[in-house]
């Protein structure tokens, strides 16, 4: 299936690493020019590198800080006058699920909470906010925003908290945005294997008591394809809803965890 994204012009938030980065690539492969966006320039020098040695049509890095309103402004200007406009967005940069603060009442503060909905809420929001004019002009575009499978389950407060409100915002902005050709998504992956992957199950098995290989096998169970899934398959499912070949989800949940047991979603 020819995905209609050569030339296409996306920004991907969160692209120096995890799922940012590999959706970067799959965006890559189809032809996409692509504007890599994070924090620390060394690793988004590194992480442009490494396109680029696989032959990306064209990537670019743009430093800037979610939190900052006036910094996502100035870095999609940067983009605008590399590529001329954008079409897609790709919002990824939030700290990952396993490093979130404390759940119990007793120990969350107010300040934990408003931290991560800063960040994934609110740098969602002014990302979204400052391409969606430019999208609604030129009749076009696709925004899709990484959550998580917490939005489904009550076992992390703060993790629930902000995924849920990332899905909601989604299904507002897709309403609002909709009627102009521009298709707003959700997606929530569940635990991903990323390159973080082999301390958090060193951790894990530390907190269990028990060995890597045990803790390890522990994540695999808990979806119904035997294995967690990796950054690169749900960077195929992000990378099919950044193409017009996804017009008919817009304002939808879609979930890339490998599947929940014991779990009916309708």
């Amino acid at each position: 299936m020819d995905l209609q994204l050569a030339g296409r012009r996306a920004i991907v938030t969160g692209g120096s690493r995890g799922i940012g980065l590999a959706t970067a690539r799959a965006l890559a492969a189809e032809g996409a020019r692509v504007a890599l966006v994070a924090r620390d320039p060394d690793r988004l020098a590194a992480a442009a590198a490494s396109l680029r040695d696989a032959a990306a049509p064209e990537i670019i890095t743009v430093s800037a800080d979610s939190d900052d309103d006036a910094a996502v402004r100035a870095a999609v200007g940067t983009v605008v006058d590399r590529f001329g406009g954008i079409d897609v967005l790709v919002n990824a940069a939030a700290r990952p699920a396993g490093s979130a603060p404390p759940s119990d009442l007793g120990s969350l503060t107010d300040d934990a909470v408003r931290a991560e909905l800063e960040t994934k809420l609110l740098g969602y929001l002014r990302f979204a906010r400052a391409v969606a004019p430019l999208m609604t002009a030129q009749g076009w575009g696709r925004i899709v925003n990484v959550s998580g499978l917490n939005a489904r389950k009550s076992s992390s407060l703060v993790g629930s908290v902000r995924n849920v409100a990332v899905a909601s915002m989604t299904a507002a902005l897709a309403a609002e945005l909709g009627p102009h050709g521009v298709n707003v998504t959700v997606v929530h992956p569940g635990f991903t294997e990323t390159e973080r992957t082999p301390a958090l199950v060193d951790a894990r098995a530390a907190a269990l008591g028990t060995d890597p290989a045990t803790a390890r096998a522990g994540l695999d169970a808990t979806t119904t394809i035997g294995r967690i899934t990796t950054a690169a398959e749900v960077a195929d499912v992000i990378t099919f809803l950044c193409s017009p070949r996804s017009v008919a989800i817009n304002g939808d949940a879609v979930a890339a965890g490998g599947g929940t047991p014991g779990v009916t979603h309708y």
